[in-house]
């Protein structure tokens, strides 16, 4: 008597993995992403960062989608770096092609051939240069001034390596946490960024530095808003986008939630938002990762 129902069961199952990864994979990498992700990984050549460097296990995982999170929120608490996202970046209008685009630099640097990660270097700093504006207070900025793009760094840098050592599939031990602030202060003097931090001591002196010019301006706790409760995703979706919310506010640092006035509650964060996070990783995981025979080729 053979199992039909076991295999149908299985089946099933194996299709609603593809379909949703595909789904998150078409969010994060847009339509064409398919076709990037080849050129990125199969096109021959040398590359910044070997296979065996801390960069790629980080930047590979889906606790990228917290830290990610976690990085814009910590990143808006620069006035200027939050004029110039206001400004110019159209996060409301184009959320996701954001999104899309900044998935892709990451992907192109940290996997991508040394040609193609230089390129993509190159035309961002082109697209910084031509952004500058000034303050609601009168205060100047501009994108491609290196004390400006060394704050970004910090908070993307401290953000993604603590969403990694909280919900990574293998957690790396202290020294490849310093080899992964390493791999990317290369990334970050190759935007302009200068002497960025070389491990986790210098990177949380570095961002302790910067907190005097920190604060919570009016369009930061807009971007927050907008980024954790409207976000322009269906209904259906909001549930498990509030998860990835709640774990991205978690991972701020407590000065940083109080800035914008986003508190936490230690026992309702430690019994029921972390080990959500933790579930919802590992499904992200799970769904993008499927078993090698079934992937498309």
């Amino acid at each position: 008597m053979t199992d039909t129902g076991g295999r149908g069961g299985a089946t099933v199952l194996l299709v609603v993995r593809e379909r949703l990864g595909q789904a998150l994979f078409r969010r994060v990498a847009g339509p064409d992403g398919p076709a990037v992700r080849a050129r990125i990984h199969h096109t021959p050549g040398p590359r910044w960062f070997g296979p065996d460097r801390p960069i790629r296990t980080v930047h590979a995982d889906a606790s990228m989608f917290i830290g990610g999170l976690s990085a814009l929120l910590l990143q808006s608490l620069h006035p200027l770096a939050m004029a110039a996202v206001a400004e110019h970046s159209g996060y409301r209008g184009d959320p996701w092609g954001r999104l899309q685009r900044t998935s892709t630099f990451l992907a192109v640097t940290t996997f991508g051939t040394a040609a193609d990660a230089q390129r993509a270097v190159d035309h961002v700093r082109s697209i910084h240069e031509r952004i500058s504006g000034t303050t609601a207070e009168g205060v100047p900025y501009h994108a491609a001034e290196p004390h400006l793009l060394g704050w970004v760094h910090a908070a993307e840098a401290h953000s993604f390596l603590r969403a990694h050592e909280r919900y990574g599939a293998r957690p790396l031990d202290a020294a490849a946490y310093d080899g992964y602030v390493a791999d990317t202060a290369r990334v970050a003097e190759a935007l302009g960024a200068i002497d960025p931090p070389r491990d986790r001591r210098e990177l949380s002196e570095r961002l302790a530095a910067y907190r005097p010019e920190l604060r919570a301006t009016p369009e930061a706790r807009s971007a927050a808003r907008f980024l954790l409760f409207q976000p322009p995703l269906p209904l259906v979706v909001r549930p498990f986008y509030g998860v990835l919310a709640a774990n991205a506010v978690a991972l701020l640092p407590p000065w940083a939630r109080g800035m914008l006035w986003l508190p936490r509650v230690p026992v309702v964060e430690d019994l029921a938002v972390r080990p959500t996070g933790q579930v919802l990783t590992r499904t992200i995981r799970w769904a993008m990762n499927p078993p090698r025979q079934s992937r498309p080729t």
